[in-house]
């Protein structure tokens, strides 16, 4: 079978493998596990290697580079009216050797993808959707457009669309879905997590208005301050890294948070066996892959109210849903750390319901989608 990837995310080459963003290129080895021939369609960049960043497992690969573009400025939209022609036909040239297309959403690229694919109607496919796929969520118009041309199943047809969460009145092509992080044999007894001595919170995300990195600072503060013995580790780079530098030193808070920057799977592993809870105060998910690990560890889950996070959390039993309201936020911890059952229960709860996700799950519903 040869499988082709249509996808947005920066690639790079380096001593004969191909690699990108650690997380997407480990889920695509679960997929390349089931087909013969990798066809990758993305952005080449040039870049240094980083602890998040991973290669593909496979013995034969052809990449084929196109520009990433964007339309958010006039040059940048005056680039795009040109590029545009060329990458589309380079996702058709593709979409034409292929056994099964598989789009990743949304992104530029897949908008493109989006359109391409209609010229193959006979064609096995499928698309992962990565983003919010809550019908009623604020999105920009290329989101939108996407989820509705995937979901139209005159112009989108022998296509299944993975999304995260259970929506009501879609069409035939949307299949709710999940990911993975851990297999079966990490399935072990949880380390004890008793609210004794220092709480740990964890933070594993890019450090970006969006994740609201700032807002778990400030909750962890605010603990702080109550007389909480708390500490928060972020795990995670990004543009709002001086922004939190500044901000801890000006409270200072050097003692209760820790900036550890990008690190490797098994160190963000450890740092989630040994916490108590996992926080992400993100704007907007998909599947947030942060507190779903943390939750499989026993973390209990800090986490905003969107896309398939109620799903998650069981719409607050195994875990706080944030209000994004500092007082009542605080108020919700709170009520968690001076009960030790109720704490001991959340926990429990989260970690039965994550490790119900596995690697080995994940593969097993993988192989159906492309051997029906």
């Amino acid at each position: 079978m040869t499988f082709v990837i249509i996808t947005h995310v920066p690639h790079f080459f380096e001593q004969q493998k191909y690699y990108a963003y650690a997380p997407y290129v480990r889920e695509m080895n679960v997929w390349a596990k089931q087909v013969q021939e990798l066809i990758v369609v993305a952005p080449m960049t040039k870049q240094e290697r980083t602890p998040v960043d991973s290669f593909y497992d496979h013995t034969c690969i052809k990449f084929v580079p196109v520009d990433s573009f964007n339309i958010l400025s006039f040059g940048s939209l005056f680039k795009t009216i040109f590029n545009v022609p060329k990458i589309s036909l380079a996702l058709y040239k593709a979409m034409y050797c292929a056994d099964h297309i598989h789009l990743r959403c949304p992104g530029n690229i897949g908008l493109l993808g989006c359109f391409v694919q209609m010229l193959f109607p006979n064609t096995p496919k499928t698309a992962k959707y990565a983003g919010n796929w809550d019908p009623k969520s604020k999105q920009p118009w290329s989101y939108r457009l996407q989820k509705w041309i995937l979901n139209n199943s005159f112009l989108t047809r022998n296509m299944q669309v993975l999304v995260y969460g259970e929506w009501p009145n879609q069409t035939k092509n949307i299949k709710s879905f999940f990911t993975a992080t851990y297999p079966d044999q990490d399935i072990l007894p949880l380390l004890p997590k008793e609210l004794k001595g220092t709480i740990t919170f964890v933070f594993v995300g890019t450090l970006v208005q969006g994740k609201k990195p700032l807002y778990a600072v400030q909750l962890v503060a605010e603990l702080f301050q109550k007389g909480y013995d708390v500490v928060l580790r972020i795990y995670g780079e990004g543009v709002q890294r001086a922004l939190l530098e500044s901000y801890i030193l000006k409270h200072k808070l050097e003692g209760i948070i820790v900036l550890e920057g990008n690190q490797n799977q098994e160190i963000i592993k450890k740092a989630y066996q040994n916490s108590h809870f996992v926080v992400l105060p993100s704007e907007s998910e998909g599947w947030p892959k942060a507190i779903a690990e943390g939750m499989f560890w026993g973390c209990v889950p800090v986490a905003t109210a969107v896309s398939c996070v109620p799903l998650m959390l069981d719409n607050g039993n195994s875990g706080i849903l944030l209000e994004m309201n500092l007082g009542n936020d605080v108020r919700q911890l709170e009520a968690v750390l001076d009960d030790e059952s109720y704490f001991q229960m959340m926990s429990k709860r989260s970690s039965d319901w994550s490790r119900t996700y596995t690697l080995d799950a994940f593969e097993n519903e993988i192989e159906k989608l492309l051997r029906p």
